[in-house]
């Protein structure tokens, strides 16, 4: 009998190796829509604090290296400190002043990460600590937001924005209260608490068919760059499910019963930053669970703790909030989620 023979590809035929440089750079490259979708509704500022909080974390990134006496063309080269720059830039009103990123970077490099040893050995989401300290200790410069374009009477140019980012000032003619504008987020919980009800809240221009008027088509841009990291394989289906699906299970019921004071449950999931925090924020998987029970529960966990802040925090978005808790519950879950180790 002859023997069959198979057509094979040319070798090598094992996979390449997973790197920590590759994975961030796939993570970099899903983020380019929504960037891209966020710079066109709310200006070129959202380039200018990628960059500036880009420059800030890699500085610090450096001097810590060098003060740890690690190789810097190593670390430098393996893009996380790009991505957390970029995260907690994505997330910051795209006029905020130039010391926002320097604060938040110095909190997120040097304190979140090598202080507790590095990448791979920190506990909490740098991106994400960066951003609460801000969020915290200056709320007012942290709710500067622009209204989107096709409600926005006047819209910064690129000289403009880097004239109130160095500055913390806008030149003539403009003016805080004439280019600021509420989120719908924050429009939202402000109206609720006022005893107003959401369809008439929902009348205001800055809504969109489901979500915010432009946050929704950023969050679906969010929403392809993730099913891209899905598709490749940079992160797992458990925590986006869980995310998402643990918002909408808890809304649903809320506003069937009472529509007057719960918005419909896409508009939780199309405003503010869910999607980007589903795919991009609480899928980290140093700070997050490695078991797949335990992905499930710290999604669900995130989800949870998101909509309580929401609906009741005094914060109108609390991704970030939601995600540093569960960090802190993610080696207890692991601890209680492993796998039966095979013959026991």
């Amino acid at each position: 009998m002859s023997a069959r023979r198979f057509s094979t590809g040319p070798a090598p035929h094992l996979p390449a190796p997973l790197t920590v440089a590759g994975v961030m750079r796939q993570v970099l490259y899903a983020l380019l829509p929504g960037i891209a979708a966020h710079a066109w509704f709310f200006g070129p500022g959202i380039l200018v604090q990628i960059l500036l909080a880009s420059a800030f974390a890699l500085g610090f990134e450096a001097a810590m290296l060098k003060l740890r006496g690690k190789p810097l063309a190593k670390f430098l080269g393996d893009y996380s400190a790009l991505v957390t720059a970029v995260l907690f830039a994505l997330c910051i009103p795209p006029l905020a002043p130039w010391w926002i990123s320097l604060i938040a970077m110095l909190f997120a490099i040097v304190l979140a990460k090598h202080l507790y040893g590095g990448l791979g050995h920190n506990v909490f989401n740098p991106a994400m600590v960066g951003y609460v300290v801000v969020l915290i200790s200056f709320p007012a410069v942290m709710t500067q937001w622009l209204p989107p374009r096709g409600i926005a009477e006047v819209s910064p140019g690129l000289q403009q924005t880097l004239v109130a980012i160095f500055s913390g000032t806008l030149p003539a003619p403009l003016s805080w209260d004439a280019i600021s504008q509420a989120t719908p987020l924050d429009t939202l919980k402000t109206g609720i608490e006022a005893g107003r009800m959401v369809p008439e809240i929902r009348v205001a221009p800055i809504f969109g068919d489901f979500g915010g008027l432009g946050w929704e088509w950023i969050a679906n841009w969010y929403l392809l760059g993730g099913l891209y990291l899905l598709y490749r394989r940079v992160i797992s289906w458990q925590v986006p499910l869980a995310v998402i699906g643990s918002v909408l299970v808890l809304s649903l019921p809320a506003y069937l019963f009472d529509p007057a004071n719960n918005p419909v449950p896409l508009q939780h999931i199309f405003s503010g930053a869910l999607i980007l925090g589903a795919f991009f924020i609480a899928t980290d998987p140093v700070s997050g669970c490695t078991s797949a029970r335990g992905r499930l529960l710290f999604g669900a966990g995130v989800g949870v703790i998101t909509l309580v802040i929401r609906r009741w925090g005094g914060y109108p978005d609390g991704i970030a909030f939601g995600v540093l808790l569960m960090n802190m519950a993610a080696p207890l879950i692991d601890r209680y989620t492993r796998p039966r180790v095979y013959g026991t």
